[in-house]
């Protein structure tokens, strides 16, 4: 994936770097790729008409329907050049924005059939240390998914159109502590080097429970960023840190394939001040029948309850529980660090088996656990 500038840039530098990187050799932008080391295009896939238009912080920034307008336009040059391209417009920035949704709505209306995605942003943040709202913040994330699928259906009908536009997640993480981002032209600055800490990486465990249960629609998720700028990876001269966020991305990424599960689940209620009352526990499930796996993502929010839990299968019943893994803490603040990297890491959990058709398992206040299924 790869963005385009209709900021400070034009539909013709858009097409020139399409042409770039995805042309055989034979025009002048593909023969320079060539001259630079690569005969082969890079077939990109999937290209940004912009970033975050409708932000104030943005050089060359645009009103919806002149943002509109131009990525309509550089759309059409960009497909000539590579018609088999998918196409991302700029939604909100963030659902905080003054003209969120309303955004999001006229730049669809007027781009529907050009695109196949609408963009969307968002950085977590405990900026008031309220932890209890904090685990809850998967509510943020369904209601911004939810609202972009309502405004995706509204404009659908409104335009009687057959085209089917989705969801890409393209920024997202907790940030909120070192927010200077001036390197003051210094090479290879300390910049937004971000500390995670269990309660952090609950979040980030529930926000992929949220991109599993809304796949629906939300086809596309890109973490920001991967390695050292708010980041799961932190590295120094002689060293690879893991994160406690990179936990439940590798836990996602090893376990979860297949068709998202429908969970109907009941759990005790906590009380929240930002969003209310919010069960205490967050599950998501995936099936995969080829390769006759499963998992289930439990987070347990309470600080200081466990939870007895029950899973009940009311089709088809795996055949065994192959592995369990927990992560969990005493404290939501305990980081990993160089000198203490598994402070926080999953560890595997013994003696849960499948009995009459269910799995019974306790978490552990603060914890995030994964079930891994045969069948």
């Amino acid at each position: 994936m790869l963005a385009v500038n209709l900021g400070t840039g034009t539909i013709e530098n858009a097409a020139h770097l399409v042409e770039y990187c995805n042309s055989p050799i034979g025009t002048i932008f593909s023969d320079l790729r060539a001259e630079h080391g690569y005969a082969e295009p890079h077939n990109v896939r999937y290209w940004c008409l912009g970033n975050e238009m409708d932000g104030s912080w943005q050089i060359g920034q645009l009103e919806a329907k002149e943002y509109s307008l131009k990525a309509i336009e550089a759309a059409k040059l960009m497909r000539i050049l590579d018609p088999r391209i998918e196409l991302i417009v700029c939604g909100s920035s963030s659902s905080v924005m003054p003209s969120f949704p309303e955004w999001d709505r006229i730049v669809l209306e007027n781009t529907w059939e050009k695109i196949n995605y609408l963009s969307m942003h968002y950085y977590a943040e405990n900026k008031p240390l309220d932890t209890p709202s904090f685990l809850a913040m998967s509510a943020q994330f369904e209601g911004q998914v939810d609202t972009l699928a309502a405004t995706l259906r509204f404009v659908k009908a409104k335009l009687r159109s057959s085209h089917d536009v989705y969801l890409s997640w393209d920024e997202w993480n907790v940030w909120y502590r070192d927010t200077s981002p001036d390197g003051q032209w210094q090479q290879a600055p300390h910049l937004l080097e971000e500390v995670y800490n269990l309660e952090d990486a609950l979040v980030v465990a529930q926000w992929l429970s949220v991109f599993l249960r809304k796949c629906d629609i939300l086809k596309i998720a890109c973490i920001a960023q991967i390695v050292n700028a708010i980041a799961p990876i932190l590295t120094n001269n002689n060293a690879l840190l893991k994160q406690t966020i990179y936990y439940p991305l590798m836990q996602f990424s090893r376990y979860a394939s297949g068709v998202s599960l429908q969970l109907q689940v009941n759990a005790p209620k906590y009380q929240t001040t930002r969003f209310g009352e919010m069960p205490l526990l967050d599950a998501s499930s995936s099936f995969d029948q080829n390769l006759a796996t499963g998992a289930i993502f439990l987070v347990n929010r309470s600080l200081e309850e466990s939870l007895e839990t029950e899973t009940v299968f009311q089709d088809q019943i795996p055949r065994e529980v192959t592995a369990v893994w927990r992560m969990s803490g005493n404290d939501p603040k305990t980081c990993n660090s160089f000198e203490n990297p598994d402070a926080i890491v999953p560890l595997a959990v013994t003696g849960i088996s499948l009995n009459g058709g269910a799995i019974r398992v306790n978490l552990p206040a603060l914890s995030f656990t994964t079930i891994v299924l045969s069948y």
